[in-house]
């Protein structure tokens, strides 16, 4: 859906209807993507190739919606780039993992990383519509300045978990 919630956030700003509608995509793929997880641990239906991919797909909308937001300048550069440079860095160690045999899965501040990106991105399409504040500053930013925080404590976590996966010669 990445590709469809692309076209309808970079159409022009003035068709309202777009907007709505970029919003609408981005939160029917984020939730898909959180019951298709609900319903594999649900019926035991985790697969090695779902840990994987599942979590790339994930990284791929957020990314295509950072990407976005900062083409619009609506978001800065800064917070897309320590996000997806983030996403990078756990996919290799993931990468690395599973050459070694292992796979890394989602951990808990993973997981609340993810649903406060998705957050943070849904509050900026709303916000886009909306312009909604708290004490005069954007909720948005509120919102996405806690994403960032969190997901730069969850890259640590992982590195630090994980590291023995990384053969330093």
């Amino acid at each position: 859906m990445a590709p469809v919630f692309m076209a309808f956030l970079l159409f022009d700003d003035a068709a309202r209807y777009a907007q709505y509608i970029s919003a609408a995509i981005f939160i029917v793929a984020a939730a898909t993507d959180g019951l298709d997880g609900y319903i594999a641990r649900k019926y035991n239906q985790i697969t090695t190739f779902g840990k994987f991919v599942d979590p790339l797909a994930d990284k791929l909308l957020v990314a295509a919606a950072l990407v976005g937001l900062v083409w619009m300048r609506r978001l800065d550069p800064w917070f897309a780039l320590i996000i997806i440079s983030r996403e990078f860095i756990v996919t290799g160690l993931r990468l690395v993992a599973i050459s070694n045999g292992k796979v890394i899965p989602a951990s808990a501040s993973g997981k609340v990383k993810t649903v406060l990106q998705i957050a943070a991105i849904v509050a900026m399409l709303i916000d886009r519509i909306y312009e909604i504040t708290v004490w005069g500053v954007p909720l948005s930013a509120v919102i996405m300045a806690a994403a960032v925080l969190m997901t730069v404590y969850s890259g640590y976590v992982y590195v630090k978990r994980h590291w023995s996966f990384i053969e330093l010669r």
